[in-house]
């Protein structure tokens, strides 16, 4: 029964580490390619789980029409606010940027609450509402869905990134800017392109965190535990930040079930944060992020 009851939190605790793990990617992308670090990732991921429950609602889109719908009109969207608001502030202070980031996400998060009000919404998700029993373990359909379509999506990127040449110009670009402006990559494209592919992501981890509980605009707060996981696994790493997220996931999960007896029940909500900065004081860099020497 205690082993029952072990693989029942790992598996939950999985399926919320891929959703961490989705969003820290969107915030690994955008840092690699652009060197800005985008607060309002969050807020993008709550803004994807909203069209696509509007598109359900109001146009009566299946599942999946309205998912793609929602992925075309926000790659259009960030890609109009990397224009219009992110592209101007390149070699500003880095300063002036996290602020505008930070009040993009305010605004994200206002726009929505104005649109859809602040109340909670059963997410209209299509997957099966009866658990599945595995080896005698009743295990959350979503849950699965969520850690299979997940790790899909990872390796997918993965083998774009290593082998199409969209792929490979913004790893250029991430490793060396002007480098890949004299080779001819275009980096005003490449920067567009990893602030629409961030976007996707975040629509992937708002739609299955939606369907793991529901739709609120508080959802971007739990979005926040990706950072968290950014910091354990590496803020230029984008397999440390699948790892991150995963570890996170389980971690939270354990010790809100183990240790809520002992530390009070909030302790899953702190989890993902002493971890970081225990990460920190060992590691600043991460577990896989590149160590930076600066010589004075």
């Amino acid at each position: 029964m205690a082993s029952n009851i072990l693989i029942q939190l790992t598996i939950t605790g999985l399926a919320w580490g891929s959703v961490y793990a989705c969003i820290a990617l969107g915030f690994v992308l955008i840092f690699k390619a652009t060197d800005i670090f985008n607060f309002a990732q969050p807020e993008l991921m709550m803004l994807g789980a909203y069209l696509t429950f509007a598109f359900i609602t109001v146009l009566k889109l299946p599942f999946i029409g309205a998912f793609l719908a929602a992925l075309v009109l926000m790659a259009l969207i960030t890609a109009l606010l990397e224009m219009l608001v992110v592209r101007p502030l390149v070699g500003e202070p880095v300063l002036s940027v996290i602020m505008v980031t930070l009040g993009l996400a305010n605004v994200i998060r206002g726009m929505t609450g104005l649109v859809w009000g602040y109340e909670e919404y059963n997410f209209p998700a299509p997957f099966p509402k009866d658990p599945l029993t595995i080896f005698g373990v009743a295990i959350n359909q979503a849950e699965i869905y969520t850690i299979v379509a997940t790790m899909i999506l990872l390796v997918g990127f993965f083998l774009f990134f290593k082998y199409s040449q969209s792929g490979i110009s913004m790893r250029a670009t991430a490793e060396d800017t002007s480098a890949a402006f004299l080779m001819g990559i275009n980096v005003k494209g490449v920067f567009t392109a990893s602030w629409v592919i961030a976007s996707l992501v975040a629509t992937v981890a708002g739609v299955f965190m939606a369907s793991l509980t529901y739709l609120d605009p508080i959802m971007s707060h739990t979005g926040l535990k990706a950072l968290p996981a950014l910091i354990l696994g590496g803020l230029d790493s984008v397999h440390g930040a699948i790892l991150g997220g995963l570890i996170i996931g389980v971690a939270e999960n354990l010790a809100g079930f183990y240790l809520a007896d002992y530390l009070g029940s909030g302790i899953n909500e702190i989890t993902a944060y002493v971890l970081a900065l225990i990460i920190m004081m060992i590691r600043p860099y991460g577990l896989f992020g590149t160590k930076e020497i600066e010589r004075v």
